[in-house]
């Protein structure tokens, strides 16, 4: 786990990892003869933060399904929040919400039931402007193939007494096809998260959580203080966006309003220090084009799909941007572990050839994002949860945090 910097009027310069170099000077024991493979490095050769999907097409792009809403796919969070709750945040100037993917624990509910016990704790207190509003899921809700089947061990059950509604958009497991379900690609994705009505489903069982009504599978979600735009990457390594969401993204940009936070969302993130998933190359692009294009940059984007927390410092349009990825929501009790040189640098940290600057991470600990959005400002707080079982003495205090300035 990397510890925690205290904010110092000096920005720290980066550490500086080549990678290629590292492996270079390093002996292994035992060698690979000529067509076979052991296993997979943890720090390939002239490893970069960006992946380009062409040369890893592991799961192929499948077509959308049709959209369950009208063009241009908002939903306003007064369309399901009370006119008190909402009423709340604008008298109070804050919106707070919390943020974490790649949940569906279908080999255990233990770690995804710790971190939701915990995130559950963030409404307890008299002021109820410091609750938050909904959850952001980012991605991986049920594994492996998004099944019909799977929503109740690994959705509805987990967060059955969250208190909160729960928004999503979906990640590539989300979109995989179980062939022997007969299920089409995002059925039970759209069942439960974009009915046209809210309605209580048969996978739900004896939960009381109704199905949500979000317009499509890529869509936005309009606020008093903010505009969340989610994206949806489909299954290939790296992700791979439809020509028509591209469109529908840059449209979005152009029509948010200004002089409030823009946060977007989409799972495969576009930078990580994670060797087996590096950042993508493909959504990098569409992104910064869109943006350059637009000339509207996105104050955060938020990314799941890497199961652990990494925060770098990347680029839009020329303007520096916080790229976060929280994606230790409670799959597995083993998290994706950085490569030893990440734990033995002090951050923040470059790598040759590769953008952005890793300024944190967590790979020991699940955990969840607290977002604070308010009129000037974007408050990002991590915080990486006990295991279950372990000790805990007071409150627990964020594991990293970030603001962002709002204009």
């Amino acid at each position: 786990m990397a510890k925690t910097r205290k904010p110092t009027s000096k920005k720290p310069q980066p550490t500086t990892v080549d990678a290629a170099a590292l492996i270079a000077r390093s002996k292994h024991h035992p060698g690979v003869t000529p067509g076979r493979n052991f296993a997979a490095s943890r720090l390939p050769a002239a490893f970069q933060t960006v992946i380009d999907p062409a040369k890893h097409p592991a799961q192929p792009f499948r077509d959308l399904p049709p959209p369950t809403g009208p063009a241009p796919f908002h939903l306003s969070l007064s369309s399901v929040l009370s006119q008190q709750a909402m009423q709340t945040i604008t008298d109070s100037g804050r919106l707070i919400f919390h943020c974490v993917g790649d949940t569906g624990g279908v080999n255990t509910p233990t770690q995804i039931e710790n971190v939701a016990s915990f995130m559950e704790r963030d409404f307890s207190g008299a002021d109820v402007s410091s609750h938050p509003s909904f959850f952001y899921h980012l991605g991986d809700v049920v594994y492996y193939d998004g099944e019909t089947a799977n929503y109740y061990p690994e959705f509805y059950e987990p967060y059955n007494t969250y208190p909160a509604p729960i928004f999503a958009i979906p990640g590539n497991h989300d979109g995989d096809v179980n062939p022997q379900t007969g299920e089409t690609t995002l059925q039970a994705f759209v069942n439960n998260f974009c009915a046209r009505v809210p309605a209580h489903r048969p996978e739900a069982q004896d939960a009381l959580r109704d199905s949500m009504t979000q317009p499509n599978v890529y869509w936005t979600l309009d606020t008093p203080l903010g505009t969340v735009v989610g994206l949806y990457s489909n299954c290939p390594e790296g992700g791979e966006l439809h020509p028509d969401q591209i469109a529908w993204f840059e449209s979005e940009l152009k029509k948010a309003p200004a002089g409030k936070a823009l946060i977007v969302a989409v799972h495969h993130p576009l930078y990580s220090a994670y060797g087996a998933h590096p950042g993508s190359q493909h959504l990098y692009s569409v992104l910064d084009n869109a943006c350059t294009k637009t000339g509207r940059v996105p104050h955060l984007v938020l990314s799941g799909h890497v199961h652990n927390y990494q925060r770098f410092t990347g680029s839009l349009a020329g303007k520096q941007v916080p790229f976060i990825v929280a994606g230790a929501g409670g799959y597995n009790a083993k998290l994706h572990t950085l490569a030893q040189v990440f734990h033995t640098s002090k951050p923040p940290i470059s790598m040759t050839g590769s953008g952005g600057v890793l300024e944190s991470f967590c790979d020991s600990n699940h955990g969840y994002l607290l977002v604070r959005v308010a009129q000037k400002s974007v408050q990002c707080d991590y915080f990486a949860v006990p295991d279950p079982g372990a000790a805990q003495k007071g409150s627990l205090k964020p594991f990293d945090s970030v603001t962002i300035a709002v204009s």
